[in-house]
């Protein structure tokens, strides 16, 4: 039966997301069982093309994210793929009517990982919109389920809670990012001379953004407003922790929130979220 192949798709995407994010996973098991699935399969796809560009060393990447671009459109095409991930993305993108730019901007962030790039502010927005801004375009796409107004309402407050994430995941990984990938995401910065008051100024830059999507969390769909609410909170959780950190300690080492950490946010969340939201 097909219908166990496609359980077996989706709970591979559910794997991968519980490996590789302890956050999102919590964050995604908090939404409404009705679209889970869905957000495993974005962020299970989106790890995968990740992982080529990031990990995938000693191998060709370019060959291999070109493939995996070719595979996503004919899966998308045909409705089916042999390959897990890829089954239960194409059928989240065809079930939900993903906007195929959104795949295709997505897929040019990756491709700019595998160029050495000196980030001016046009790239450094052209990348952040590609790898962060329209996945959560993605998933508002299943969240708003159809309703093409409440997506428009959502859109800005979605792309600005991407942004967020993902430069809060630059400084975090400032470190690897700088010194094992070569890398700089942040434009005219010069790594040799990146101190506490240019840390000072992504960090504003950061705050506004959150604040910004703040408002639109609140205006999400009750199937999937507690979810985000609590990805937001771990997210903000890093970020304080990256804040009471100086420029050359995060250059020197991974920040990061334990376990026991994200349970205790976690239920202050719960509680946040009782009083702020119902």
């Amino acid at each position: 039966m097909k219908q166990l192949f496609d359980e077996l798709s989706y709970s591979v995407s559910k794997i991968t997301t519980q490996k590789y994010s302890t956050s999102f996973s919590l964050g995604i098991l908090s939404l409404k069982p009705s679209i889970r699935s869905a957000i495993y399969a974005i962020y299970g796809y989106v790890r995968l093309a990740d992982e080529i560009v990031d990990s995938f060393h000693g191998y060709d990447k370019e060959k291999l994210l070109s493939r995996l671009k070719a595979e996503t459109y004919l899966a998308i095409h045909e409705g089916i793929s042999l390959n897990p991930i890829l089954q239960s993305f194409q059928e989240t993108v065809n079930l939900f009517k993903i906007d195929l730019i959104l795949i295709e901007k997505f897929l040019h962030s990756m491709e700019m990982d595998l160029r050495k790039l000196d980030y001016n502010s046009e790239l450094y927005e052209e990348y952040i919109f590609g790898s962060a801004e329209v996945v959560g375009l993605m998933c508002l796409q299943v969240f708003s389920d159809g309703h093409a107004e409440k997506y428009k309402e959502l859109e800005p407050y979605a792309m600005k809670l991407g942004s967020a994430f993902q430069k809060v995941n630059f400084l975090r990984d400032l470190r690897d990012d700088y010194q094992v990938l070569g890398r700089t995401y942040f434009p005219n910065i010069d790594m040799c001379i990146f101190d506490n008051c240019v840390k000072c100024q992504i960090e504003k830059e950061i705050e506004e953004e959150f604040k910004i999507a703040f408002v639109g969390i609140k205006k999400l769909p009750s199937s999937a407003r507690f979810g985000v609410y609590l990805a937001y909170r771990y997210y903000l959780s890093l970020f304080q922790k990256i804040k009471r950190r100086s420029s050359k300690e995060i250059l020197n080492n991974r920040i990061r929130v334990p376990n026991a950490e994200k349970a205790y946010v976690a239920f202050k969340s719960y509680v946040r979220y009782k009083t702020a939201f119902l």
